[in-house]
């Protein structure tokens, strides 16, 4: 695994912009949710979908690259809106009503920390790193040829 260091430099959000983030995907979530119960639509409906998006996680079998890139494609806003938007254009409820469960999987990832991913690995993302030993500095990453200590990129 290589040697990622979460700082200001690393691409990772810190701090205050982190908290934002945060904070921003809880109101996705909760508005969704609310535009949601507001459209009448059918919470079984919410239910069968809302933890859909994670089967994109199975990607990662293929390795951490396409793994990440199908994570990002499913848990970036731009899919669920043009999903919304061709659900307008067709006047086809139930494709609004997926998309604002989408939308609200999405904030509840990213109100838990679960941001978009870096192909270093799931536990790597856009929010910060992710999982048990998010909080310990990444491990010294070495070259099993020389021994020499590799650097973070």
């Amino acid at each position: 695994m290589a040697n990622i260091v979460i700082n200001e430099s690393s691409g990772a959000a810190t701090g205050g912009v982190r908290d934002l983030l945060r904070w921003e995907g809880a109101a996705l979530f909760v508005g969704m949710t609310l535009f949601y119960w507001i459209s009448g639509a059918p919470w079984q409906v919410y239910a069968l979908f809302f933890f859909a998006p994670d089967l994109s996680m199975l990607a990662y079998l293929a390795g951490p690259r396409i793994g990440a890139g199908v994570y990002n494609l499913v848990h970036a806003t731009i899919v669920p809106l043009l999903l919304a938007l061709a659900g307008i254009a067709t006047a086809e409820p139930l494709a609004g009503s997926i998309a604002l469960v989408w939308f609200a999987h999405i904030g509840f990832d990213r109100a838990l920390g679960y941001g978009l991913k870096y192909d270093a690995g799931f536990r790597f993302t856009h929010l910060g790193r992710i999982g048990k030993d998010a909080t310990a500095p990444a491990a010294k990453a070495e070259n099993p040829t020389t021994g020499n200590q590799i650097k973070a990129a």
